[in-house]
């Protein structure tokens, strides 16, 4: 029995929530960038996670298992190199708490664009979500309008991972606005920094 649009729209929707609701580097830096800069920023920063994961979602329905092979060999090194960004991230925005002025994501992240396009590198480097959409869409059962059907779970795993970040991003400005004092940014800007540190030690420490 094949299942029914709603069914396959429920099931997307979990496959998004699923991969984008544990908390991460990826989360911590959305928020800390929503905080430090501006709504816009940090919601532009969270639809270029979502789309990161999209990506992974049309490349596991596409052939999940075999990309999925193809790209363990080098899982470790990419996991490296994002704990190595974060790291430095975080480092920036401990540095910049100290009152001399400048902004923790100055430059290209404190703008939308730059905001976007970063975080979609970012998250790419994480070889663990298509494994994880792979691992999903082997378990479904498509019917023979298989191609309507996964454009289906496609979008719906990317809206529930773009409305999941937004939410983020949305707590991210919140928190900003509250602390709007020196005393309050310096705070926000250092537990930022420490959460993403950690968070992205863990990247490399767990399996």
């Amino acid at each position: 029995m094949t299942p029914g649009l709603g069914e396959i729209v429920l099931s997307g929707l979990l496959a998004g929530y699923g991969v984008a609701i544990p908390v991460g580097a990826i989360g911590a830096l959305i928020a800390a960038l929503a905080a430090r800069t501006s709504w816009k920023v940090g919601a532009a920063a969270a639809l270029g996670v979502a789309t990161a994961d999209g990506l992974y979602a049309v490349a596991a329905v596409l052939g999940g298992a075999a990309l999925a092979g193809l790209i363990a060999p080098v899982s470790g090194p990419l996991r490296w190199i994002a704990a190595a960004v974060l790291l430095a991230l975080a480092a920036k925005t401990a540095l910049a708490s100290g009152g001399s002025g400048t902004r923790p994501f100055e430059g290209r992240m404190s703008r939308p664009v730059g905001a976007y396009f970063a975080l979609l590198g970012l998250t790419l480097l994480n070889p663990a979500t298509i494994v994880y959409f792979g691992a999903m869409v082997l378990g479904r059962r498509f019917s023979s309008a298989a191609v309507s059907e996964e454009i289906v779970w496609v979008a719906a795993a990317f809206a529930a991972s773009a409305s999941w970040q937004l939410l983020i991003a949305g707590g991210g400005t919140l928190l900003g606005r509250v602390l709007t004092g020196p005393r309050g940014r310096r705070w926000t800007a250092l537990t930022s920094s420490a959460v993403i540190a950690v968070l992205a030690v863990l990247l490399v420490v767990r399996r």
